[in-house]
């Protein structure tokens, strides 16, 4: 057995540390790498020693091969932890810390290239008697090859990376004529993301349901597979919930599958813990799709089910012990996960930025988190902040547990998916099982945030006055709340939520505080402030509990499940401001890194102006409306934040 007493994990973020936390309950220290931009970030503070080892930009950092070598050899560490995504599954990468005399805790190289190639992965399969769904997978990668080889799949395609995952160099092509723009884009986001533009092409299967088979292998040839979970909640093919079990499969089902994934893995002689994905139809039929040759994002709830540290069994694999069982263990109960993530499902997802005020998840489940209180979240990697797992005796019981933890859950200072979540587990279709990929898509309309109440805003609005009255009566005890010269008048203040204004009049009284905001009065008898928790009792005894944190003139309160940020509006407005007319703005931070059009060029509406790049994922701002692009400022490689103006478009 190999000596393996320090392990460098050549990731970040919430990967980072859930590996580190298995290496420090096994008794082995640990090293992080990091880049400028997560030089405070929690898995740096939580590693026993850490290196810089770059610039933000993961292809200038993270996907350095001799830079995360040059840190373990300076820190002595024996192993290398990849993580998920980055070089996590790139062949190159293994084959260099074992080639540095150091253990690579993951399959050996000649695996990965064979498997983290989607086109030699389907070869395998099919030599291997597993079914594949029909595609292209050859060598000629010319537009005009791709073209022909549509035209015999026929559409829908699917046109995909061959390296890498998550996602990423992904796109549906249903007709001839986005087929070109299709792959350049997916080439685009493959090369950015694992630095291979290699792609192939798949039959479009509408509605099926993503199920994979986790399987785990000794150096010794014992190979096993850990059952499966579903993961068919997807955007832009990338999962959002996963569970196991899979309320799809019986018993028969669930066993092919397992042997499918177990005869593929024993093909290559797998070793370390993989992932064999399929599609399954709406008939039941199943079809593999690819394998993950690393951990993925979704292990925690197989190790929920099984009991099983999946991070503890890679590193004993590793150093070469021998699995010790011939099955998986029974699944227990069910386990579900959902990805918390810095975006806005209300904009099609988009990524969003800023910093986290606080972080504070109930303790009732397992929280996988990346961020803490203080945390930047920036443009330069993925916008998964964590999971959020929960493990009850059915399905319901842990879709109830995790919604209400959802609800629960505190992180101000940035938009996130954390109520459209909620929602998910809450609706009908997805209790009932009903699942496939596109079941985002076809519930759109129902998952969408509502409106919030009258109700909600008043309370929001009071909870957010209260708060400012609190933090000035700490600052000046001796002032009472509201006090002003003219006793009779009431202290005012407005806010805004979008583009809805609150106007609300407060004045103390002998007994507490009168409010008044939307034509009704309310009298706050008591009310108290203790850190960000805010509570107070209004008219007939209620008692109402919120969170509230702030940062300059936005006011974050969390009440009911519902994150409202409130935007207290200045007494004496800038009379310049405006918005420009014609302006098309930057959805969210990020990189440019195409302008399509030049000043003085007429277009039409739709028409592709700016391309930007964040969380390495592309996304295109085109032209509102028909017109003359007359100003153009921003240029290829700037960086620019959301709502900047990129360009100028009118009649």
């Amino acid at each position: 057995m190999r000596q393996l007493d320090k392990v460098l994990v050549a990731n970040r973020g919430e990967i980072a540390l859930r590996v580190m936390r298995s290496c420090k309950a096994m008794g082995i220290a640990t090293v992080a790498v990091y880049s400028d931009a997560d030089a405070d970030a929690p898995f740096v503070r939580f590693a026993d020693e850490a290196v810089r080892i770059g610039p933000p930009p993961a292809r200038e950092s993270y996907l350095v091969i001799n830079a995360l070598l040059d840190a373990a050899r300076t820190t002595g560490a024996h192993a290398i932890h990849p993580g998920y995504g980055f070089l996590s599954e790139n062949a190159a990468f293994a084959e260099a810390v074992t080639d540095a005399g150091l253990i690579f805790v993951g399959p050996p190289a000649g695996v990965i290239a064979k498997l983290g190639s989607k086109r030699e992965a389907k070869r395998i399969a099919r030599a291997a008697g597993v079914p594949t769904v029909p595609g292209y997978d050859g060598e000629d990668q010319a537009e005009g090859a791709f073209v022909a080889a549509a035209r015999d799949i026929g559409f829908p395609i699917l046109v995909k990376a061959s390296a890498g995952g998550g996602g990423k160099g992904m796109r549906v092509v249903r007709q001839p004529g986005e087929l070109a723009e299709a792959i350049e884009r997916a080439r685009n986001e493959a090369t950015s993301a694992f630095g291979d533009g290699t792609l192939l092409l798949e039959r479009y299967v509408d509605r099926p349901r993503h199920i994979e088979i986790q399987i785990l292998g000794d150096q010794h040839g014992e190979l096993v597979h850990l059952w499966e979970r579903e993961c068919s909640i997807q955007r832009r093919h990338q999962k959002v919930i996963e569970e196991s079990p899979s309320p799809a499969l019986d018993e028969t089902r669930r066993a092919a599958m397992g042997r499918a994934a177990v005869e593929l893995g024993r093909a290559v002689g797998y070793v370390g813990a993989g992932t064999v994905e399929f599609i399954t139809d709406p008939q039941g039929a199943f079809y593999f799709l690819e394998v993950n040759t690393r951990l993925q994002v979704e292990h925690p709830v197989t190790e929920l089910v099984t009991g099983l540290d999946l991070v503890a069994e890679q590193i004993r694999i590793a150093r070469g012990e021998h699995l010790g069982y011939a099955a998986a263990p029974p699944q227990r109960g069910w386990a579900i996960e959902v990805r918390l993530c810095a975006e806005d499902p209300e904009r099609d997802y988009l990524p969003t930025t800023g910093t986290a005020l606080a972080v504070d998840v109930p303790p009732t489940i397992r929280a996988d988190l990346g961020v803490a209180a203080g945390s930047e979240i920036g443009i330069h990697y993925d916008s998964m902040l964590g999971k959020l797992i929960a493990h009850g005796p059915t399905r319901r019981d842990a879709a109830q547990l995790l919604r209400r933890v959802l609800d629960e859950t505190w992180l101000p200072g940035l938009v996130t998916n954390r109520e459209h979540l909620a929602r998910i587990l809450a609706h009908p279709a997805f209790l009932a099982g009903e699942l496939d990929t596109h079941f985002l898509e076809r519930h759109a309309g129902e998952l969408a945030a509502p409106m919030p109440g009258l109700d909600r805003l008043r309370v929001a609005a009071i909870a957010a006055t209260l708060y400012g009255i609190a933090k000035r009566a700490e600052a000046v005890p001796l002032a009472p709340p509201g006090w002003r010269n003219v006793r009779f008048s009431d202290q005012r203040v407005t806010y805004k939520l979008g583009e809805t204004e609150l106007e609300l009049g407060y004045r103390p009284t002998d007994a507490g505080i009168d409010v008044a905001i939307g034509g009704k009065t309310t009298h706050v008898g008591r009310f108290g402030l203790d850190g960000d928790r805010l509570w107070f009792v209004e008219h007939a005894g209620h008692r109402r509990q919120v969170r509230v944190a702030a940062s300059g003139d936005r006011i974050w309160v969390l009440s009911e499940g519902l994150l409202l940020a409130l935007v207290e509006v200045p007494r004496f407005a800038d009379a310049t401001a405006g918005a420009v007319a014609g302006a098309l703005t930057a959805p969210m931070p990020g990189k440019v890194v195409k302008v399509l059009v030049a000043v003085g060029q007429e277009v039409v509406a739709g028409t592709p102006l700016v391309v930007l790049e964040a969380m390495k994922m592309e996304h295109t701002v085109r032209a509102a409306a028909a017109g003359i692009v007359r100003v153009l400022h921003v240029a290829v490689g700037d960086q620019v934040d959301g709502d900047r103006v990129l360009a100028i478009v009118t009649p």
